[in-house]
């Protein structure tokens, strides 16, 4: 499990990194490989292959040594060696080679010195150290010590960084095309999860359509055809509910109407209180299935309507305390927004005698929250609460709350914004209601 965690953290989360991952682990792959069968193989054979060369040109020039011998030779027979082999050769009279050879420092060297073991047959030293870009070849003779320089590319292949820069170069260009391809492949999906936020949060997208690859385009034109699905049926129910609110208003002012005209005979007192309930609930019916109607998402001064909307506490009879935290500015449909923190408010200022209204930036949302020192809500209710037609009190005296709809309407007006509502315990007593609205 730790192991498993640990890969998930360390492998990329996004869509593009994921898909360069994909494209690059074969690359690489592919690189070692070949980096793996050129050393073992191309590297060995060519290595092998130049060291025998020299090899050769060193036992040739033994040979004409022995078969020359006297310092009279001994002159062109460098020369001709300097000429023709790149060898600069030198004699040490009376110089003796120690029998512990050095340990070698690199392939290179190993490969000589197993190929003049095998060529020589007498005492050598190898060094190719001392000298930027030569090689030292030390030989024990019979009359001395033969120093021999050559050149390191003798025993050395550029095919070697041709290689590696052509594998490295192909690689950077594959993956060069490789991004830029995936990054449009990955775009239109970039675009369809922002047309998605921006619809849940009940934002209009009239320039997103389908494009990219066949699927994404079938995932576009899916959620193309939802959006007008849900559109299309929240303006039926809208005016469905909009047609029924109508008719039934019309019944009702007919028997209001009724009883003004009947006058204080018994009994009409209580039908005018049924009525007036009807009324009461015929709204939060159509104020719930209403949701927030065709109302177009505007930037808006929150800290303006927190004020209104405190205001309007006040004059209901709440004490309320109003804070902003600087001037924001934020995108709400103003008319819906407003029927969510009023209902908030209202149901504080209903059961508590102090209200606290904060309003702030929080990280990417803004957070309100509305304190109260009331009686509060208990932890395993404030759930059920959110439920449409739930209410703490059973009764449906409008004296003493509504018809169960005004906490539903709020979350739901909240979550048309891609926000959400949370109740908790207030610091002041009582409860608070804390809303979250992305920026």
């Amino acid at each position: 499990m730790a192991i498993t965690s640990l890969i998930k953290s360390i492998l990329p989360s996004s869509l593009l990194g994921r898909s360069l991952l994909i494209i690059v682990m074969p690359l690489v792959l592919l690189q070692l490989v070949s980096a793996f069968i050129f050393f073992e193989s191309h590297w060995q054979k060519v290595s092998l292959r130049l060291a025998r060369g020299l090899a050769g040109d060193i036992t040739s020039l033994i040979d004409l040594l022995h078969q020359n011998p006297g310092p009279e030779n001994r002159a062109w027979i460098f020369n001709l060696a300097a000429t023709h082999m790149e060898i600069q050769a030198t004699m040490n009279k009376g110089e003796i080679l120690p029998n512990v050879q050095p340990e070698a420092a690199n392939r290179m060297e190993r490969t000589l010195i197993r190929t003049l073991g095998e060529r020589l047959r007498r005492p050598f030293q190898i060094d190719s150290r001392s000298i930027d870009r030569r090689v030292i070849v030390k030989v024990q003779l019979s009359g001395g010590v033969l120093k021999m320089v050559t050149l390191r590319k003798r025993l050395f292949s550029s095919t070697t960084y041709v290689f590696v820069l052509w594998m490295v170069g192909t690689s950077m260009i594959l993956f060069g095309v490789a991004v830029i391809f995936m990054r449009n492949q990955v775009k239109p999906i970039s675009r369809l999860a922002s047309a998605a936020d921006d619809f849940g949060k009940g934002r209009d997208v009239p320039t997103f359509k389908a494009e990219g690859a066949k699927e994404v385009r079938q995932a576009a034109s899916a959620f193309l055809a939802m959006r007008e699905r849900i559109a299309r049926q929240i303006s039926q129910r809208t005016e469905m509910l909009a047609g029924v609110s109508h008719d039934l208003r019309t019944p009702l002012t007919r028997m209001k109407l009724q009883l003004a005209l009947i006058g204080e005979a018994d009994g009409v007192k209580e039908l005018q209180d049924d009525v007036a309930e009807m009324e009461h609930m015929l709204e939060g019916y159509l104020d719930f299935a209403r949701g927030e109607g065709a109302e177009t998402p505007e930037p808006a001064n929150l800290n303006e309507l927190l004020g209104d909307m405190a205001a309007l506490g006040r004059r209901k009879g709440g004490m309320i305390d109003l804070h902003c935290e600087g001037e924001i500015t934020v995108p709400l449909r103003p008319n819906a927004f407003k029927r969510c923190v009023t209902n908030l408010i209202d149901n504080a200022i209903r059961y508590a005698d102090h209200v606290s209204l904060r309003a702030g930036r929080r990280d990417d949302a803004i957070e309100i929250t509305i304190d109260d020192d009331g009686p509060g809500i208990p932890s395993e209710q404030r759930q059920e609460v959110f439920k449409p037609f739930f209410r703490l009190d059973s009764s449906r005296n409008p004296g003493t709350g509504g018809v169960g709809l005004g906490l539903t309407i709020a979350r739901d007006v909240i979550r048309g914004h891609g926000g959400d509502i949370a109740l908790s315990e207030s610091p002041n007593g009582g409860l608070r209601a804390r809303i979250r609205l992305p920026l």
